[in-house]
């Protein structure tokens, strides 16, 4: 925002004017140091990309079977939807450790806050960021402390107290918790993992963006639907973009990063409509999508520069479009999808339908967690042994 540098190896918060800070790389050292060749010879996750991240010893890497997550094509649908084939990816992140796409900033923040000595790590969550950091914290034999709303859901609340972290319900949203979280910096001593105020997490997102690259043979899709609360994943693909290019990895062709929010907490489409730099504060937030209900988001500058800058857009879907989207991609793909990530398919119908992408553009949608943590419809078949079973009505049966 202010274009201040700070000296590496040091802790970091939020910069003096209060945003976020980016890592930066000698680029020219990074293209000598690493090949596409080499790096394909690798395996495992997004810790194969060490030479793109802050972490400068191997000591400090926290690890927990990470993989490559994989891109999910939806052929039926986009047949259905009059789309050409293979036009519609989802990237599952869901196959990750402690099941989300938080793994991933997660274990960078924890792995640079053992670099730097930290022992105890604070955050507010709406659920999968909160298990993430109490997994890595745990692993690396560190103290977690997490705030989530009153209503997270209660696995994801148990899973994050299993792993090892002293984890409250508050009676308000995710930012009233982060407000406790800063509080407690002081009277506390915990360094505050929240969304964008320390410059790691972003650094663990943004392997989203290398490993989606690497994926594709180094061709990026037409567009990246984006499930967005603080959207450090959206921000950090970006950076990741840039950095591939810089060292001659991709050219300067980009997807249009597209921003899904539910209509209920649209904060960066409501300032995206509106031509504004900053998004205000959402009122009354709700949606059954708990990970992207973010009213107020740090880095929405830097989201929203991403989508303009792309030639994307922010659009906001309904909580009846989710759960139908959600539905289909089950029932049709056979893939579980969570909420948020249901939210970007529902985007993804939205914008064909209105033309905002066309049939043939190669879409890329990420499920950012296993649909498994989440409240499923009920199914009540049942069959009494001890009577006569009625066949007929078996076969005529259909899923609810």
């Amino acid at each position: 925002m202010t274009g201040e540098r700070y000296e590496a190896d040091r802790l970091h918060g939020l910069s003096k004017a209060g945003k976020p800070l980016l890592v930066r790389y000698d680029l020219a050292a990074l293209a000598k140091a690493v090949s596409k060749k080499a790096l394909a010879e690798r395996s495992g996750g997004f810790w194969r990309y060490r030479e793109f991240l802050p972490v400068r010893h191997a000591k400090n890497v926290v690890e927990l079977g990470e993989v490559m997550t994989p891109l999910v094509p939806l052929p039926r649908l986009a047949r259905a939807l009059g789309a050409g084939a293979d036009t519609i990816l989802v990237k599952d992140e869901g196959r990750l450790p402690t099941g989300s796409f938080k793994a991933r900033g997660l274990a960078l923040a924890v792995a640079m806050a053992k670099e730097l000595g930290l022992a105890h790590l604070a955050m507010p969550t709406n659920g999968n960021a909160g298990a993430a950091m109490a997994a890595y914290a745990s692993r690396a034999g560190m103290r977690s402390t997490v705030f989530c709303p009153a209503d997270t859901p209660d696995v994801n609340v148990r899973e994050i107290a299993l792993q090892g972290a002293a984890v409250y319900r508050v009676n308000g949203l995710i930012n009233d918790c982060g407000k406790i979280v800063a509080g407690g910096k002081e009277a506390v001593g915990w360094f505050d993992l929240s969304t964008l105020k320390e410059p790691y997490r972003i650094e663990g997102k943004k392997t989203m963006g290398l490993e989606l690259a690497e994926q594709m043979g180094w061709e990026l899709p037409d567009a990246i639907f984006y499930p967005t609360g603080g959207g450090t994943g959206l921000i950090g693909m970006w950076k990741a973009f840039e950095e591939l290019e810089a060292i001659g990895w991709i050219g300067a062709r980009r997807p249009r990063m597209i921003a899904v929010q539910a209509s209920g907490c649209a904060p960066i489409v409501k300032a995206y409509e509106e031509g504004n730099e900053h998004a205000e504060l959402w009122p009354n937030a709700h949606t059954i999508a708990a990970g992207i209900r973010v009213p107020v988001a740090i880095g929405d500058f830097l989201i929203l520069r991403a989508v303009r800058e792309s030639g994307g857009f922010a659009i906001a879907v309904e909580d009846d479009a989710i759960v139908a989207a959600q539905e289909a991609v089950a029932k049709e793909e056979g893939l579980l999808l969570c909420p948020e990530g249901a939210a970007t398919f529902a985007a993804y119908r939205q914008a064909l339908k209105d033309g905002r992408v066309g049939p043939q553009d190669r879409c890329l949608l990420f499920n950012c967690a296993t649909g498994l943590k989440y409240p499923m419809p009920p199914a009540e078949l049942a069959i009494d042994r001890h009577r006569p079973i009625d066949y007929a009505a078996i076969a005529n049966a259909k899923a609810p």
